[in-house]
């Protein structure tokens, strides 16, 4: 990768594979800390897989991310049609604009922090390489790459990462048919009372104690079951549908249902549809679940 002119106080902070911190300031991993779990099978399909969870499996990973996309660079690719998963937060949220079941979606970008986005392509490639972003450094560059898609940045100065902000700009620029993603109980009720008709997707859920497992799914239309074994246990007194087995996702109402179904049938895949409890495990999930 060229080389790039990066801010004087360059930082990005991500909770990445099993919700391990890592910090990257001017193109470089700086930090990775300890992961919360020992394996996880969506991390060992990654293109750089990380077949042990280990500091140094997480950094090269990270690494490889930023030379082939160019994440919290200047560099930052930001559109892509490629599914990487079947039911990732931005795979149904492409599918939703895609069909017309959605007309904005409200999310997080490296570079640019929230960000108000109406293109499939452009949540994809925002969303679908990248997850767990805590704090990020504003470039000029990454956000008019994603205005030049018709994107809205809604934080240009600071590149602050604000879900509820995000809402608010989608309704006031006349959008009625958002999907935001959330993190923690209490951005997604913040959400909830913002926006009444929002679809919220609960992501990034390791590691969350009971109370906050349950606020969120109370109020959430689709959660992400990531390595969180109190999402499993609350989800399956609400989950209509689930999306997978080993790191599965739960849609709680009928249009995060919708939303699911509309991804099912757009796939080219071969499925397998039938009806039962919830939550199904196989045993090949992450593990431990925590």
């Amino acid at each position: 990768m060229e080389e790039m002119e990066y801010p004087e106080n360059d930082e990005h902070v991500i909770e990445a594979i099993g919700r391990t911190r890592v910090v990257i300031r001017r193109g470089q991993v700086v930090e990775v800390g300890l992961p919360a779990i020992e394996d996880c099978p969506l991390a060992r399909r990654f293109s750089v897989p990380v077949e042990t969870m280990t500091p140094e499996a997480i950094r090269a990973n990270m690494e490889a991310r930023i030379r082939s996309f160019g994440m919290c660079t200047p560099g930052r690719e930001v559109v892509s049609e490629t599914d990487f998963v079947l039911f990732g937060a931005s795979e149904l949220m492409m599918e939703g604009l895609r069909s017309g079941l959605l007309d904005a979606a409200v999310l997080a970008c490296d570079g640019a922090g929230t960000v108000v986005v109406s293109t499939p392509e452009l949540v994809q490639g925002i969303g679908g390489r990248m997850s767990g972003l805590v704090s990020t450094t504003p470039y000029p560059a990454v956000m008019e790459r994603i205005r030049a898609h018709g994107g809205i940045v809604v934080f240009p100065d600071t590149a602050k990462i604000d879900q509820v902000a995000g809402t608010r700009v989608a309704l006031e620029r006349g959008k009625t048919r958002i999907a935001v993603t959330v993190a923690g109980a209490e951005v997604s009720e913040e959400v909830r009372e913002a926006a009444p008709g929002a679809l919220i997707i609960a992501v990034h859920t390791t590691g969350l104690p009971r109370d906050e497992a349950e606020r969120i799914v109370a109020v959430a239309d689709i959660v992400t079951a990531c390595a969180s074994n109190t999402i499993r246990e609350v989800a399956r007194t609400r989950a209509l549908v689930q999306g997978g087995t080993g790191v599965p996702i739960y849609a709680l109402t009928p249009r995060g249902k919708a939303l699911v179904m509309a991804k099912l049938s757009a796939t080219r895949i071969p499925l397998l549809v039938r009806g039962g409890p919830l939550p199904e495990e196989t045993g090949q999930g992450p593990s431990p679940l925590v």
